[in-house]
């Protein structure tokens, strides 16, 4: 072999990473897309429906959340590390009899639901609402989880396969094109187009994903519903694990929701579902664009102990880089945050939104190493960690609301991520013997000192401080990040070369 084909490991590692940051700047792109829109949509709809509707609008989608959860089995998940496997073993055929049973199981599980939610929707409106004044539109939201089921198992086919660039226009397509006619639903009708407009919106995301899914070549394969039912146990079991994973964190979710309701009132829970939404929206840009793509290579590489410990390190390291400006501008600019996406009246969402936000830290973190646990198909650990995480957060909820008010929701999310951090952790170094690399610790060390003083700035200074120091810390993370990024992807990397075209930009990225 001559010199010119080899690969020193500094360039293999370069390569691996300018390959996560390429999946995550595609999808990050996508989100941040989405994450705009979702500005605009969310900034307009908290002006026509106000705090009360808003409110409404979360607690209709946790219902159905809840349901689709416990129909569903987690086979949207399990669905994406089965099309993996099969895809990674070039077997056309094998690919083909995987997707066949999961699209049945979809099917079948999407049916479920919408029977589930028929059948118990005036006990679900008494327990959500205090009344069975809304068991009527539960039960028509039902069919939402039918082809919220089918589109599941249709995306989870392009995820598996490693489209990455189909997986981005889906979700941007679905978004503009939900965003619109929500908006224009809810300027005709007000709080009576909830209902269509989630209806609507369903219909969308299944038509997009089965516009890109039909793109992909999969040859016949003829199956029995016996052949079915064999193959769907694996998918099955291991997707119990994930549903009963969502179960909890939908109950738990829809709980904190009713407690806020009965001793606060809707518009407490509007304040909530507003800080709680900007934080998921930012969680979701970074948390989405990190595991799209991550959870199926890690997948491919579910045999091999060193690859999966070197690849959870090196995906932490740009999860941090990736999150660390927005957070910190986040932590500082909270209440301009809230004026931006939402209206005054949902100001004291800026008390509850920088808590979220270091929870979502912590999830960025420790996201990388949860995914150990999938690869390896591991459920029983999977859902041992979720059920001790999740019952933990609500231990917290219920003590710090009636402690704290309304903010003691956030602390709690807070400290469950925390403690959750350090589980996850001891579970991953149990499977695969797993540890932070050098460069991980040294990071998480500098960042957490900046996240640190960010959050601190925010409470201990007068406003005019905060923004000037804020101002300069959050463009301190800017050049953290983008230093970082340059170490690891190398100077010739095409976004490296951009970044050097600005005045100062060799200065900046440390060239």
């Amino acid at each position: 072999m001559s010199q010119s084909n080899l690969s020193t490991p500094s360039q293999l590692r370069g390569s691996s990473y300018s390959q996560i940051l390429k999946a995550s700047s595609i999808i990050g792109g996508a989100q941040g897309i989405n994450y705009l829109i979702g500005m605009i949509r969310t900034k307009l709809v908290a002006i026509l429906l106000g705090p009360s509707g808003v409110g409404l609008v979360g607690l209709y989608v946790s219902v159905t959340g809840l349901i689709s959860t416990i129909a569903g089995l987690g086979i949207s998940v399990s669905g994406v590390r089965e099309i993996a496997e099969a895809h990674g073993k070039d077997n056309p055929d094998a690919l083909a009899s995987t997707l066949k049973t999961l699209r049945r199981v979809c099917f079948i599980t999407g049916i479920l639901g919408w029977v589930l939610i028929s059948a118990f929707s005036y006990p679900l409106s008494i327990w959500t609402f205090s009344s069975a004044e809304h068991a009527s539109a539960l039960a028509l939201l039902g069919i939402t989880l039918l082809f919220g089921s089918i589109s599941g198992g249709q995306t989870a086919l392009v995820q598996g396969t490693r489209r990455i660039g189909d997986l981005a226009r889906l979700n941007v397509i679905a978004v503009v094109t939900g965003t619109i006619v929500s908006v224009g639903l809810y300027s005709w009708l007000g709080k009576n187009g909830i209902v269509p407009v989630l209806i609507i919106t369903s219909i969308i995301n299944l038509g997009f994903s089965w516009w890109f899914a039909r793109k992909i070549q999969i040859v016949p394969v003829s199956q029995s519903f016996a052949e079915t039912w064999k193959n769907s146990k694996r998918l099955i079991g291991l997707g119990m694990s994930f549903m009963w994973s969502g179960l909890l964190t939908m109950s738990v979710g829809l709980a904190t929701r009713g407690i806020i309701v009965r001793d606060f009132g809707l518009d407490a829970n509007g304040i909530y579902q507003a800080a709680w939404g900007l934080s998921g929206l930012f969680a979701g840009f970074i948390l989405g664009a990190m595991g799209t793509d991550f959870y199926p290579r890690l997948t491919a590489v579910s045999n091999d102990r060193l690859a999966m410990i070197r690849l959870v390190n090196e995906q932490t390291e740009i999860g941090i880089l990736l999150a660390l400006p927005g957070l910190v501008g986040t932590l500082i600019f909270a209440p301009w945050v809230i004026h931006l996406f939402y209206t005054a009246k949902f100001l004291q969402s800026a008390e509850l939104l920088p808590w979220f936000v270091l929870g979502v830290f912590v999830t960025v973190i420790s996201w990388p190493q949860g995914f150990i646990m999938l690869a390896l198909g591991s459920g029983k650990w999977f859902a041992t960690t979720e059920t001790i995480s999740l019952g933990i957060q609500m231990g917290l909820t219920v003590f710090l609301l009636k402690a704290l008010g309304l903010w003691g929701v956030a602390l709690a999310y807070f400290l469950m991520h925390l403690i959750s951090n350090f589980m996850v952790l001891a579970v991953s170094t149990h499977l695969i013997r797993f540890r932070w690399s050098v460069k991980v610790v040294r990071m998480l060390l500098e960042t957490t000192l900046l996240i640190a003083v960010a959050f601190l700035l925010r409470h201990l200074l007068p406003e005019w401080a905060t923004l000037s120091v804020g101002a300069i810390l959050t463009a301190g993370a800017g050049i953290y990040t983008l230093r970082g990024l340059a170490a690891r992807i190398g100077p010739e990397h095409r976004l490296v070369l951009l970044a050097c075209r600005f005045p100062g930009g060799r200065i900046i990225c440390g060239i």
